[in-house]
């Protein structure tokens, strides 16, 4: 539609600044030090929904970071559409890796750079924009739900949930948390892995002791711990805990030299795994070591180390249930402590994963307006990363469309070192999203 076209156009300067002005609150719900700012971004995203005619209050859950709840009516006969996202980010990280100040939004080429400007500000900014094209004239009602604490795995949105569901109900709830399938190709998320944390100690040794002495029939913690992490993947890299569900994904293909560009695996590197790339990505299992306790080169002695602990990340496939796999993977490390060793297994944090039947009115609205929007068909993608909260929709909202879209690009680098908005790809969300408001307003 022309009109809505040239309505984004006309808004989308006042969106960038605001978009631009929540960047600038360093909202990391991660740190306690700065529970303050995450306050000042609710309360900044509060006034931004206010100031278009919603109805606005900021509420939070026990002692759960603030969330925003913003709405308007639904026109006689027409159905509520709730529009979710966060206004929390990520740690920055080592600040003195960002080419400009992760707080400050820069732009540089075709890219607005900062923490949260994609993840999910931009979420916030492009529920804005589809609001202020239609201005008073809304063609649906719309429930406007802006948590606060994602980024820390959502630990009180059930709460939430259960406790405002009259006023978050909707026929179609659109969770701008996502990503598209490249810059020039829209995408639906049909499905996303689940999380399960682990945290695995192993000790041999009551305390250090020396390694020429020792060392020979004594083994050390670290090189049990890396035995021990080694056995769970085979020779091919496949994922070897018994009891972990794996299936098969949408019939895509996920070139390798576009694979291998996007991650910025080394050339001599093999990939690992068997099966399709988007099987590997999506719906099979991953399991990765994402840090270790040990003492570091430049502070090791000639000793051998008693204890050393390891944190594992396991991604669980679609159509799996995160605490079954929890327990799985605790039971493959308890049963394999090499040499005897002395293995003890935290159970950390787990996320369910999720899929979505994305048939029905709902989703062919949404993917008519990213035809629209982007001019080429959308992409239904699976997710390898995990987005728990889904599976908390889902549950509180059966009946109620779900879809999952979102500002990201495979370069958007979402909790990561430059972190960047593809401008004219944002454009296309926010164009997208005011067309799919038409297209829910008129279905039969």
């Amino acid at each position: 539609m022309t009109d809505l076209s040239a309505a984004i156009d006309r808004v989308l300067p006042s969106v960038r600044a605001d978009l631009e002005d929540l960047i600038r609150i360093p909202s990391v719900s991660y740190e306690p030090a700065r529970a303050a700012d995450v306050q000042r971004s609710a309360e900044a995203t509060a006034a931004l929904f206010e100031a278009e005619g919603f109805t606005v209050k900021i509420v939070r859950a026990g002692d759960g970071a603030p969330a925003v709840i913003a709405k308007k009516p639904a026109p006689a006969g027409k159905p509520t559409v709730l529009l979710y996202a966060h206004h929390d980010v990520q740690p920055t990280g080592a600040v003195e890796q960002w080419t400009s100040e992760p707080f400050e939004p820069t732009e540089r080429g075709d890219r607005l750079y900062g923490r949260g400007a994609a993840d999910d500000k931009a979420g916030i900014a492009a529920h804005l924009a589809a609001v202020r094209a239609f201005g008073n004239d809304l063609p649906v009602g719309v429930t406007v739900f802006v948590e606060g604490e994602e980024e820390i795995g959502s630990p009180t949105l059930l709460q939430l949930l259960d406790e405002y569901a009259d006023e978050l109900a909707a026929d179609a709830i659109v969770i701008a948390d996502s990503g598209n399938w490249e810059v020039g190709t829209p995408a639906l998320t049909v499905s996303l892995r689940g999380l399960v944390e682990a945290y695995v100690e192993v000790r041999t040794l009551d305390h250090a002791v020396h390694s020429g002495l020792f060392g020979g029939p004594i083994p050390d913690a670290l090189s049990a711990l890396c035995r021990l992490l080694a056995t769970l993947h085979d020779d091919k890299g496949d994922v070897a805990v018994d009891g972990l569900h794996a299936s098969r994904a949408a019939d895509v293909v996920y070139p390798e030299d576009r694979l291998r560009a996007e991650s910025s695996v080394l050339d001599s590197v093999r990939l690992t795994g068997s099966g399709s790339l988007v099987d590997r990505l999506w719906t099979r299992p991953a399991i990765a070591v994402v840090g270790i306790d040990a003492p570091s080169v430049a502070e090791a002695s000639n000793t051998l180390v008693p204890v050393a602990r390891a944190k594992v990340s396991l991604r669980v496939a679609p159509g799996d249930d995160a605490v079954k796999a929890s327990a799985a993977l605790k039971l493959h490390l308890e049963e394999r402590a090499p040499w005897g060793a002395k293995v003890t297994v935290t159970e950390g944090q787990t996320g369910q994963p999720c899929s979505v039947n994305a048939r029905g009115g709902g989703y062919e609205a949404a993917r008519s307006a990213f035809q629209e929007a982007w001019g080429v068909e959308p992409v239904d993608m699976g997710m390898g990363g995990s987005i728990p909260f889904i599976a908390e929709f889902q549950q509180a909202f059966p009946k109620a469309a779900i879809l999952v879209t979102g500002v990201e690009d495979p370069d958007t680098r979402a909790h990561g070192i430059d972190e960047g908005l593809h401008l004219a790809e944002f454009r296309k969300v926010c164009l997208a999203e005011a067309l799919l408001l038409h297209n829910l307003a008129n279905q039969e």
